[in-house]
């Protein structure tokens, strides 16, 4: 008799319902999220712009995988908090041009409680790399993704 083999890709679905131009409200499981632009854009500032949400999805991303790789190599480490800072090319998202890759590059410094060796780390961080859907994303369609570890006390 054969076991049956875990399923490996899944469908997600998501809906969402538009009030206006500039915000969408979005619903996934029993959750909701709201992306909204800011007022000066037409927006009522109730949420992150989807450029914004997306960059917080490699953030988010970032600290659940990152701490399955520290599980995975049996390394002790908290992340502790997450920075990013990114070039964007916003002339696309404003339609006066077309841009081929509108984040060229992203850093993120990732601030960690951790007594893993450097070897250590750095497997995790390779792991990481690996793992991330949201970075892989990022780094399949061009975008430089840099992850600095800061130790912090």
């Amino acid at each position: 008799m054969t076991e049956a083999q875990p399923k490996t890709m899944n469908t997600v679905t998501m809906s969402a319902t538009c009030p206006s131009h500039a915000r969408t409200d979005l619903t996934t499981r029993d959750v909701e999220l709201v992306c909204d632009e800011p007022i000066a854009r037409g927006g009522t500032n109730l949420g992150f712009t989807p450029t914004e949400t997306f960059i917080g999805s490699l953030i988010a991303c970032t600290n659940v995988i990152g701490g399955r790789c520290a599980e995975k190599n049996n390394v002790e480490l908290e992340i502790v908090s997450i920075d990013a800072s990114y070039d964007f090319y916003f002339r696309g998202a404003q339609m006066k041009e077309e841009v081929d890759l509108p984040f060229s590059e992203i850093r993120l410094t990732i601030n960690i409680k951790t007594d893993a060796s450097p070897d250590q780390l750095a497997k995790v961080s390779e792991d990481l790399g690996k793992y991330c859907p949201v970075a892989k994303m990022f780094r399949q369609a061009g975008c430089n993704v840099v992850e600095d570890w800061n130790r912090v006390n």
